[in-house]
């Protein structure tokens, strides 16, 4: 399905439109980055008016594009009804506003707004609070929906998931999936299940399906660019990162992964060296954003420069509880996320805690170059592919990168002339060289 190129929603019409067609104008707008900068362009133009019916507009137009204060205080100005108390709710939510969301979702009850509804969506705030048990109790009120609802399905799969309960929740994914074949959250949440599972021709089928169904669903792409990459299926790869920018010229994920893929096809490749695949460099990888998150564990990571789950590893659990607002319920979140793939936070830290030591017995008067030969490849930063392709050659400190030939590199699968070159100007702006031989 192509990209959604016109709509004739009008968020600022006369008439305030109904919530379904809110939802679709959203979808319109983030399908594409000139959709969304037209929007903006359009939300700026109203958001002086004054007046209640104004307001409840220009809110709704914030919350969609992502500024969540601002939207709050026009839509808390709005004209009173359901759809002003839902997506206020939806923006404090957001902002990690938990208890003033489930006081808004109460009050849509009283304009008409379905409790099955409301009720679903409490669960998710109770959830997205880390209140397991507040959240389970909502939907326990709901079991007559059972096979019913695809709805409740998919947020008792969602909990389940946020519990560590990860057979149990692709359970409620599929049941969703039964009641509701094109429910795009469900797809999303069980591809992505099965892929960190090691399933990833389920996981492969299921995000074809979401890029059959959606306008322009970014992550479902993008996670199935890196499957195909996996599968050696570079053409498919690449057609998914350019579908995305397509749409989405200035993403610079998709930029980096389109560079990464056109130099995989003229790597060379020593099948004596690579029989098996290994999924671990990629899990590492993987992108923060992707996980179900509290809203305060979120803001706290990224204050911290924590973008991946590689980036856990290389701090301890008291340097995060020591950040502020960090408590043990963000704790418990992180944990459930590092657990179940055998990670633990702090784990690279042992090993350059290990190499510390053994520097420290060493004699005490070392040269320049020495001392930098000592660090670690992440000191490069390098890109991802570069970084994955240097651990696939167990190759982690700068020393044992210069011990290697050019030749010796590119001998690595997926590592090319494009990270070859990269590594020699990382190490050339440290006054270091990879080896030659005369």
């Amino acid at each position: 399905m192509g990209p959604v190129t016109e709509t004739e929603i009008d968020l600022f019409a006369d008439n305030l439109p109904s919530m379904d067609e809110i939802t679709t104008l959203s979808e319109f707008i983030h399908s594409s980055e000139a959709n969304r900068i037209s929007f903006n362009e359009q939300v700026e133009s109203n958001i002086s008016k004054t007046g209640q019916k104004a307001s409840l507009a220009a809110g709704i137009g914030l919350f969609i594009l992502g500024r969540n204060a601002e939207g709050a205080r026009k839509l808390a100005k709005g004209t009173d009804c359901k759809e002003k108390f839902i997506y206020l709710a939806f923006a404090l939510r957001r902002m990690g506003e938990f208890e003033q969301a489930i006081e808004n979702l109460q009050k849509s009850l009283d304009f008409g707004v379905d409790k099955l509804y409301v009720t679903m969506e409490k669960a998710a705030t109770y959830r997205s609070a880390g209140d397991f048990k507040a959240a389970a109790k909502k939907l326990k009120t709901c079991t007559n929906f059972e096979n019913v609802s695809a709805e409740y399905h998919y947020q008792l799969g969602r909990l389940q998931e946020a519990e560590g309960l990860y057979e149990e929740a692709a359970d409620n994914y599929l049941k969703t999936l039964e009641l509701s074949p094109n429910h795009q959250r469900a797809l999303f949440h069980l591809a992505f299940r099965c892929d960190l599972s090691g399933d990833e021709e389920a996981a492969i089928d299921y995000y074809r399906q979401i890029a059959a169904n959606s306008p322009v669903y970014v992550s479902a792409l993008l996670n199935l660019a890196v499957l195909y990459e996996d599968s050696e299926e570079l053409d498919k790869a690449t057609q998914c990162v350019d579908t995305v920018l397509a749409t989405h010229p200035n993403h610079q994920r998709a930029i980096l992964f389109r560079k990464d893929i056109e130099s995989s096809k003229t790597m060379f490749y020593d099948e004596e060296k690579e029989k098996k695949k290994t999924r671990k460099s990629q899990i590492l990888e993987t992108p923060m954003s992707d996980f179900e998150l509290s809203v305060r564990s979120r803001n706290c990571l990224k204050k911290m420069k924590i973008d991946t789950l590689g980036d856990l590893l290389n701090i301890s659990e008291t340097e995060l509880l020591s950040y502020k607002n960090f408590g043990e319920t963000s704790l418990r979140e992180i944990k459930a996320i590092l657990e179940p793939k055998g990670l633990y936070l702090g784990m690279a830290l042992e090993d350059k805690q290990l190499s510390s030591a053994e520097i420290a017995d060493e004699a005490v008067a070392e040269d320049q170059e020495e001392g930098l030969k000592n660090k670690t490849a992440d000191d490069l930063r390098l890109s991802v592919r570069a970084r994955k392709c240097l651990q696939k050659l167990n190759l982690r400190t700068i020393g044992e990168i210069t011990s290697k030939t050019d030749a010796e590199l590119l001998g690595c699968k997926n590592f090319g002339v494009t990270s070859l070159n990269e590594v020699k100007i990382a190490l050339g702006d440290i006054g270091l060289s990879l080896r030659n031989l005369d």
